[in-house]
């Protein structure tokens, strides 16, 4: 399995283990890792048997207006923009993400905010035979989960998890 973090993480695979799978030929990606899962499957010469995406970022419905504001926030105090990044990653839990803790950088954010997911790659990477699986928290405070789950469920298999948030735990 290869395995891509969320923004402002490192090793919180370990939080998920209930949603991945050990085989040879599965990738899995967390947030902004889904989107570099995504890419990775997509451009990898090597066939990808499962593609699983945690909480995948969305954020392609969003005004222009809110990549500036967030970007403008991250540069002002970017310590405290990662503390309060982790505590709505963490929402509805109180489980403290402190040890996965990692500061990403304002390029980070930006590729993570403006990421495109494109239905016609999804498209391609499906008919070479790759499973993709899309597991959705419906109380996420960083994505829009409807707008997310509107979308992925049109292309893939999308599981939509009632009262946990972006880290698929409840409270």
């Amino acid at each position: 399995m290869k395995y891509f973090n969320g923004f402002s993480l490192a090793n919180e695979n370990r939080l998920f283990t209930e949603y991945l799978s050990n085989g040879s030929r599965t990738v899995v990606g967390f947030s902004y890792g889904a989107q570099k899962a995504f890419e990775y499957a997509y451009s990898t010469p090597n066939f990808v048997d499962r593609l699983i995406l945690l909480s995948p970022a969305f954020f392609q419905m969003e005004k222009q207006s809110f990549v500036r504001t967030q970007l403008r926030y991250f540069e002002s105090d970017h310590k405290a923009y990662i503390d309060t990044f982790l505590q709505n990653v963490a929402y509805p839990s109180s489980f403290d993400l402190s040890e996965y803790k990692q500061t990403g950088t304002k390029e980070d954010l930006e590729a993570l905010l403006t990421y495109v997911w494109d239905t016609d790659k999804i498209d391609d990477l499906k008919s070479r035979g790759t499973t993709i699986e899309v597991f959705l928290g419906m109380k996420d405070k960083i994505i829009n989960a409807e707008n997310a789950e509107t979308f992925f469920t049109q292309c893939t298999t999308t599981y939509s998890i009632k009262n946990v948030g972006h880290i698929l735990r409840e409270a």
